[in-house]
């Protein structure tokens, strides 16, 4: 049910206002998305809401959703499509700015999109959960002019009732642009209010496992959100929302999650290159760096350090390791994309304990990247394989050393 529950929150997203006075007189402008080929993009948006169950509190809770995105195609009418990764992980929101982020569940996507904000996409696609928003009307608008469009929500039941394709249900999204802001770097930003309504009943299944039980039967709710718009550009900025989800369950239980979301979208350089694999190579090699390693992989650019020395049979890093890491760290300030930090671990002990200890070296090792303030702690993200992806043999010490690494990579996607 949880991670039915958490998919309601993948497109949701939204940044802090300004201060400055919004300028409320202006020409009519005509409001465009603009895609151009090879585009990189990130959104991470954080949610921070509290969840009453059946009228009482039951937890606060802090939601991060990352989306990354590449535009492959423009056509002659400016539609662009997109290859995106959704990811979406939980934390406690008593830790949420102390510590990286775990890595969550992907999902994979490729849609087009129009200029005026609708979606074309095929229905093997689960994200993003919520589509056709912002919709900008077909003429050139002033603050203070409204209008309307639907919308939708797409949501994924395959393990709770086996429904194999995204399950939609539309709503009307009411907007108003009520003005401009110019920031302090220049721009110009433009402040337009989504707010709907949503309703939603589940299919009613005749299946009455635990699962179906548990899941949602009735959902109902709202959102509020503020969408500052980049005119030049032709993108979202950032943006903010309030919301509120009623869900009543199968079972009859009434869950309520309540709060708010923002966030921000950025663009970046990749940095999967041929010419920034050989800049960090020559890096490494010119620092006497040892047992580190620099390769291209699906993510991104990663830099893995072998053998890396804990304490004994445990996630405390040698001080030898630090001096390494802190040499790395000034490689990893010359680029803005979010880090990845993956922890592998040698074939010793049992598979539990394995994944866990590798859970926890990535976490150090982020920590510890964190403190050098190479990125925010919500830029970096951490993910345990244990010893399910040995690089040597487990059979000799030499291959359990090589075994045992943690790699750092700059994402691309």
């Amino acid at each position: 049910m949880k991670k039915l529950l958490l998919s309601f929150f993948f497109a949701f997203s939204f940044g802090n206002l300004f201060a400055q006075h919004l300028l409320t007189y202006s020409e009519p402008k005509l409001f465009r998305f603009k895609f151009n080929l090879n585009d990189q993009t990130r959104i991470l948006s954080t949610v921070n809401e509290d969840v009453y169950l059946n009228g009482r509190f039951n937890h606060n809770a802090v939601i991060l959703n990352r989306i990354s995105s590449v535009i492959t195609d423009v056509d002659e009418e400016g539609r662009g499509t997109a290859d995106a990764v959704f990811m979406t992980t939980e934390t406690s929101a008593r830790t949420w700015n102390n510590t990286s982020s775990t890595w969550g569940e992907e999902y994979e996507s490729v849609f087009t999109r129009d200029v005026t904000g609708k979606y074309e996409m095929d229905d093997c696609y689960f994200m993003p959960t919520v589509r056709d928003v912002p919709v900008f009307p077909e003429h050139a608008i002033k603050p203070g002019d409204t209008w309307k469009h639907q919308g939708y929500e797409a949501h994924d039941m395959r393990r709770t009732f086996g429904i194999e394709k995204p399950f939609i249900f539309p709503f009307e999204a009411k907007y108003i642009y009520r003005g401009d802001i110019e920031t302090e770097d220049g721009r110009l930003l433009s402040l337009i209010e989504i707010n709907y309504d949503m309703f939603f009943t589940t299919p009613n299944l005749k299946v009455q496992s635990q699962a179906v039980l548990e899941a949602p039967k009735i959902t109902t709710g709202y959102s509020h959100q503020k969408i500052w718009w980049d005119q030049e550009k032709g993108q979202i900025d950032h943006y903010s929302e309030d919301f509120k989800i009623q869900i009543e369950t199968f079972a009859g239980d009434v869950i309520i999650f309540t709060g708010k979301a923002h966030a921000e979208v950025t663009e970046f350089r990749r940095a999967n290159t041929e010419e920034n694999l050989k800049k960090i190579t020559a890096t490494v090699k010119e620092l006497g760096l040892e047992n580190v390693d620099v390769k291209k992989s699906d993510r991104g650019l990663t830099i893995s350090i072998e053998n890396i020395q804990f304490q004994p049979d445990s996630a405390y890093l040698m001080d030898s390791e630090k001096i390494k890491l802190s040499k790395i760290a000034d490689i990893l300030k010359g680029f803005e994309n979010d880090l990845l930090i993956t922890g592998h671990c040698a074939k010793r002990g049992s598979v539990k304990m394995q994944q866990l200890l590798s859970e926890e070296r990535a976490s150090a090792v982020a920590d510890y990247l964190s403190k050098l303030n190479v990125r925010n702690p919500n830029c970096i993200f951490t993910q345990g394989k244990g010893a399910s992806e040995p690089i040597d043999s487990n059979l000799t010490e030499e291959g359990r050393a090589r075994n045992r690494r943690v790699e750092i990579t700059i994402m691309d996607k």
